[in-house]
């Protein structure tokens, strides 16, 4: 299979965002490892400011993600939910059906990287130090946790099953082609979403991230 084309701003963005999410999710195991372990725990070396390290790669993930966000939903939304989408998962095992999955697990990552960055924000540093397990914040932030680790998996598996190792590959390409240029990177800009449900998922998004950025001003 030839490889696909993709634009360099969301090799760009997509890049730096998959970076910081796998960042974000081995560095909150960490400090899961390192002050709660309830659930079991895995052997790592002590480190001395992990909590302050993961709470450093989240901030530069949430700083970053309204970019992502906006060229997600104003630039890539057909690799989004579609009206077809919920449909076509009735022709089982046809290709049309891995597309729509793949479509709603890109469109459920950006809505639970939503609810982590802003039930992280939320979270207050001297919890788990003082062993202060049970917060609603900080267990909801667990939940979020995991729901990023499934909803990236299933976003690379289904990747790998719609375009095999061509598409994987083509999102770190180095290619770069007369459109990559950045006068050229808002070609197709479209104002408002293509379909009413992008546009409402698009406001909640929003929403969570100003949340997130808000509200831990106004937390006791």
């Amino acid at each position: 299979m030839s490889m696909p084309y993709q634009p360099i701003l969301l090799r760009l963005l997509h890049g730096v965002m998959a970076l910081l999410t796998l960042l974000a999710l081995l560095s909150g195991f960490w400090v899961y490892n390192t002050y709660d372990g309830r659930w079991g725990t895995l052997p790592l070396p002590s480190v001395s400011d992990i909590q302050g390290i993961h709470g450093t790669i989240a901030l530069v993930a949430l700083l970053l993600f309204p970019f992502f966000v906006l060229y997600s939903f104003h630039l890539g939304d057909r690799r989004l939910i579609q009206p077809t989408s919920l449909r076509q998962l009735y022709s089982i095992g046809q290709p049309a059906s891995w597309v729509a999955l793949h479509r709603i697990a890109n469109t459920v990552m950006l809505l639970v990287l939503t609810f982590a960055v802003l039930t992280g924000r939320m979270m207050k540093e001297e919890w788990l130090p003082a062993g202060e397990k049970n917060h609603g914040w900080y267990l909801a932030h667990l939940v979020a946790w995991g729901c990023v680790f499934l909803s990236l998996g299933s976003h690379l598996l289904l990747g790998a099953k719609v375009g095999g190792l061509p598409l994987l590959r083509s999102m770190f390409s180095r290619q770069m082609r007369s459109e990559d240029r950045p006068h050229s990177w808002w070609r197709g800009l479209k104002l408002t979403p293509s379909t009413r449900l992008l546009q409402g998922l698009e406001v909640i998004i929003i929403l969570g991230i100003v949340a997130a950025f808000v509200l831990p001003a106004f937390s006791s």
